[in-house]
């Protein structure tokens, strides 16, 4: 790619000798010698870093030239267009105004367990049983934002309990069968998946509070085909298992490297495992951070060839809205690395049954799903130059207050009060307060005394401070709790609120065993 033409976009009218066309790839040269053994370096692993850095850095550029710049993007963008399968997922009621290309993406993915598309060899060799339906037991919101920056993927439990609308409440895999039936009478299988599609988009969209823009759709047949071109995948297994019955998934402990049947057998048991469809839902992110991996990994960005077939088995794999644009897509995430891939699972309760006596998952309230969202597709916030005021004090001896045992230890008042009038503040008075299970020291003052409270706060680090409009102007209240010190002495920190996400977020660039 040395030439002014090689730059340029392909022209159908003027092919390429083979061995001259950027959009074959080349093929891998093989040394045949060794140059560590005889380089006489006192440092050949520091050598080695250093050569490792410098190919991470070629590697970026030139896969920016290629996928920007050069007409071999261009290229690989007719090759996904050409051969991408499309649905029309996205619903014009209930989720408007789709974004533009290039801003914050949000874009659904999910997981079809049909077996339509598979011969009975193909059923036998993937462990897939017969077809039991359209089943999306695989739902994943993948947030981008406009930068390009990072990206986060959040999981969706298949037995989430949702209002699904028009349906009441149900499990939220129940949406897309309850879709493809609302189809019009004699609708031909697109359109009723279509229509499975939408009602999904539509759950989500109102579970989050997100409009969804993009849909990606996957069937076993596609991802087993997509795993096998990405080259394998290394996973960590905790244990041993053994699920020959149900998935067929049979692996030692450790470090492996999986892909084709052994990877959906991987992403599809939950028979077995300590936790059900939670661990399956960690193998699931597992497997896609181990993909992302192997695709910003040096030997992808360097392999024409390589970038070729990925995008090959990609477009063959995925069944996607109307407007997607795959090779926009990956360009938006080209500065993304594996540690700013993180992986989560919506906020639950915990499980329950419903009326009929189903097993169901409790999700968090509407309110809290909410908050969660908005922060998780938050813009990054770009740093200011100006530095935040400092808030304003005054001088010990303008501050007065009155001090007043919440701790239940006797007493306390009164030695809070000397070490207070020995640290220049004025003290007004003692008294027990209305009761002593406070766990937490507390600074009460009046409208426009913020001077006052924060100088009083800085002089018990951690107390907190509270607007009351009882208090008088002027004077301070200092409710004493288990968790005084004394003055000049910080707080006992109170343990962290427990948390009802249910998963703590991992990113792609972790490697430790799962179950």
């Amino acid at each position: 790619m040395s030439t002014d033409d090689e730059r340029q976009a392909p022209d159908a009218s003027r092919a390429l000798p083979p061995r001259l066309d950027p959009r074959l790839g080349r093929a891998p040269r093989h040394r045949t010698g060794s140059t560590a053994a005889g380089s006489g370096s006192a440092h050949p692993s520091r050598g080695r870093t250093r050569a490792a850095a410098t190919a991470r850095v070629v590697a970026g550029l030139v896969s920016l030239v290629l996928l920007v710049t050069s007409g071999w993007g261009w290229y690989l963008g007719r090759v996904a267009e050409a051969t991408v399968n499309r649905t029309d997922a996205i619903p014009t009621a209930g989720n408007d105004d789709v974004g533009d290309v290039g801003a914050a993406m949000n874009l659904l993915l999910v997981g079809n367990d049909s077996r339509a598309a598979l011969t009975d060899q193909q059923l036998a060799e993937l462990n897939a049983g017969s077809d039991s339906g359209t089943n999306t037991d695989t739902m994943i919101l993948a947030h981008v934002p406009a930068d390009g920056s990072k990206a986060s993927f959040v999981s969706f439990p298949r037995d989430s309990y949702v209002q699904i609308p028009g349906h009441g409440w149900d499990k939220l895999n129940a949406a897309y069968a309850y879709g493809m039936q609302d189809a019009a009478k004699g609708a031909s299988d697109a359109d009723q998946r279509a229509s499975g599609a939408q009602l999904l988009v539509r759950t989500i969209s109102q579970l989050t509070g997100l409009q969804i823009d993009h849909y990606a759709e996957v069937d076993l047949l596609g991802f087993f085909k997509l795993s096998s071109v990405v080259g394998g995948v290394e996973v960590n297994l905790c244990e041993a298992v053994d699920d020959s019955y149900y998935s067929g998934a049979v692996f030692p402990a450790g470090v492996q490297v999986i892909s084709g049947a052994d990877a959906l057998k991987f992403v599809r048991q939950r028979h077995g495992l300590p936790r059900g469809d939670f661990d399956r839902i960690i193998r699931q992110q597992v497997f896609i951070a181990g993909v992302l991996r192997n695709m910003l990994s040096d030997n992808v960005l360097l392999d024409l060839g390589k970038q070729r077939q990925l995008v090959e088995a990609a477009a063959e794999a995925l069944t996607v809205d109307q407007t997607l644009n795959l090779l926009q897509l990956a360009q938006q995430m080209q500065s993304v690395t594996a540690g700013s891939i993180d992986f989560q699972t919506i906020p639950y309760v915990g499980d329950d049954h419903d009326d009929a006596g189903r097993y169901i998952l409790r999700l968090e309230d509407t309110d809290t799903l909410h908050a969660f969202f908005a922060e998780l597709s938050a813009e990054p916030q770009k740093p200011t130059a100006t530095t935040p005021a400092a808030p304003a004090t005054v001088a010990p001896g303008d501050v007065s207050v009155e001090v007043y045992n919440g701790s239940g230890t006797k007493g306390l008042a009164a030695t809070a009060a000397t070490e207070l009038t020995s640290s220049g503040f004025v003290v007004t008075g003692t008294a027990n307060a209305d009761s002593t299970d406070y766990t937490a020291t507390e600074i009460r003052y009046a409208a426009g005394d913020e001077a006052l409270a924060t100088t009083l706060a800085a002089a018990i680090p951690g107390a907190t401070t509270s607007v009351l409009d009882g208090v008088t102007s002027g004077t301070l209240q200092l409710v004493l709790g288990s968790d005084f010190n004394g003055v000049g002495q910080p707080v006992t920190a109170a343990p962290p609120a427990a948390t009802t996400t249910g998963e703590d977020p991992r990113t792609a660039a972790d490697t430790s065993c799962i179950n």
